[in-house]
């Protein structure tokens, strides 16, 4: 596996996150310091519990120090319930204004049992054009 394609894992309340990033050079203009990337995020319920997640928490930062926070109910739109052994996947975005940075946070879920929420970690993970690789 190349740095390019790295995963990024970990797990909380036994929430499994994995991330995989991804420079889109496509969508990216180095010239006018625009340098977009996609992520995919695969969530695991490997608990014995059915969960909801109910809202996320993203910290950007990049290289130049510019640092965001992003703040929303669900992701892409939905909160997804999860059975014992479902996964959930998604896609998303970042723009930056640098060929460098990083991306973590968490989720809030809720255990549909016990009606309790508890956060669950993103693993951080960075964020690096094609051209850095080098």
């Amino acid at each position: 596996m190349t740095d390019k394609h790295r995963i990024y894992r970990a797990i909380t309340e036994n929430i499994s996150i994995s991330v995989i990033p991804k420079y889109e050079s496509e969508e990216s203009n180095p010239a006018i310091g625009k340098f977009v990337y996609s992520y995919e995020v695969t969530i695991e319920n490997i608990g014995s519990d059915v969960v909801k997640l109910l809202s996320r928490h993203w910290y950007i930062v990049d290289s130049i120090q510019e640092k965001r926070e992003v703040s929303g109910e669900g992701v892409v739109g939905v909160q997804p319930e999860l059975k014992p052994g479902e996964t959930f996947m998604y896609t998303s975005w970042c723009p930056l204004h640098s060929p460098i940075g990083k991306m973590y946070g968490n989720y809030v879920f809720v255990n549909l049992s016990e009606r309790t929420t508890f956060k669950v970690l993103i693993p951080e993970f960075l964020l690096v054009s094609d051209f850095k690789l080098n």
